[in-house]
């Protein structure tokens, strides 16, 4: 499927078809699968034979979401997991052990820094946060029992963009693992393997599905000792992506395009006239032309993505204002949907972080995110109009 293009993967790709020969892929719920005799189970536990075993690790339609995916980004290998954070939290497990040290954006997801601070702290993993947008930070933060570099770009809430290449750079030389959460992209928008990074992580419960339906994740990287050993982790200790899920995913893979490119579009456009209105002190978006990481942005991605985020003066007070008065916009802290989605990210996503940590992250009291769906803009900007007084 190789030489296909981006919308006729998602569509097509991945597809392993029963003896029925049916059309729309199967969905196989099921805990276990059946042997032919005592030979082939030995087999097949061993991994002599390629055969399904068990669903925690081994299932046709998590593998066909598995080869999609894999088709999609342009990598060799691809283990699906429950959620995002367990896509996140099998690498890192597969990865590391005690004494080992972790350079991460501090611009990530919330649970993200409670992962790499708090939990993984405990088991001797020590973890360095550093600017996403300076590369010289992440050289200054290696050390000789530097491991794993983590990114996220665009970051969440903010849009911050990091230079994919410059920091597969510093992670080749320190000849640690480059992983790159690409949540907010997906391949439609942007594909970190081909700017360097050895690892990309997914939350297939945002734009993967692309209807807030069901949770969902991925780790995808070349086939070798680190997919291995994040297959071993999965196989062993069990965060499986269930059967439904997968299936559920696979049918929204079928738009990912469609709809990034579209709710991209419709963020670009709301980003500019929030950027216009006397009430709004600050814009976060990639795709503005007047955001300063622009260049690098369109260097590494097909558009901004569907996330603004911007800030108002007067703190929570005046963002809750602003989110309690939309009738439209639906109030949740997810995103990826197709409907359009506000929260208050200092208070919701990153509400359990430490202030310090907010702040190193631009994470003010005044900052309201969107997850812009596929609703017609000037609804979206009448809805917002209420609040913005």
């Amino acid at each position: 499927m190789a030489k296909h293009k981006l919308s006729t993967l998602g569509v097509r790709a991945g597809i392993a078809r029963s003896q029925f020969n049916e059309h729309a892929e199967a969905l196989y719920l099921t805990s276990s699968f059946v042997f032919e005799n005592a030979a082939q189970a030995a087999a097949r536990f061993t991994g002599g034979d390629g055969g399904f075993v068990y669903s925690r690790f081994t299932n046709p339609t998590v593998s066909m979401f598995q080869d999609r995916l894999a088709a999609l980004e342009g990598a060799e290998a691809c283990v699906a997991t429950a959620s995002g954070m367990s896509a996140i939290l099998a690498t890192s497990m597969a990865l590391l052990k005690a004494g080992d040290h972790v350079i991460c954006s501090h611009a990530v997801f919330g649970a993200t820094v409670q992962l790499y601070a708090t939990i993984l702290s405990r088991f001797g993993i020590e973890t360095t946060f550093v600017s996403p947008t300076t590369t010289e930070a992440w050289q200054r933060a290696v050390r000789p029992n530097t491991k794993l570099l983590f990114v996220e770009t665009p970051s969440n809430p903010l849009g911050e963009i990091s230079d994919i290449a410059a920091i597969a750079a510093v992670a080749k030389k320190a000849g640690a693992v480059l992983a790159v959460d690409n949540a907010l992209c997906t391949p439609a928008l942007q594909r970190p393997l081909e700017f360097g990074a050895d690892l990309v992580i997914h939350s297939a419960t945002k734009y993967l599905d692309g209807q807030g339906r069901v949770l969902g994740g991925a780790v995808l990287g070349a086939k070798g000792p680190a997919m291995d050993a994040v297959f071993s982790f999965l196989r062993t200790a069990g965060p499986a992506l269930s059967p439904f899920n997968a299936w559920v995913i696979l049918k929204g893979m079928e738009t990912l395009e469609l709809r990034m490119l579209t709710q991209s579009e419709r963020a670009l456009e709301l980003a500019r006239w929030l950027e216009a209105h006397p009430k709004v002190t600050k814009v976060h978006y990639p795709g503005l032309a007047s955001n300063p990481q622009y260049a690098l942005a369109m260097r590494q991605q097909r558009s901004g993505g569907a996330i603004v985020s911007f800030e108002v003066s007067g703190g929570r007070e005046a963002a809750w204002q602003v989110i309690d008065a939309t009738k439209l916009i639906s109030i949740t802290g997810n995103l990826g949907d197709v409907k359009s989605t506000i929260t208050h990210p200092a208070t919701t996503t990153h509400g359990r972080i430490t202030p310090e940590a907010r702040a190193a992250a631009g994470i003010t009291d005044g900052l309201v995110r969107v997850a812009v769906g596929l609703e017609a803009v000037e609804d979206l900007t009448a809805d917002l109009a209420r609040g913005l007084v």
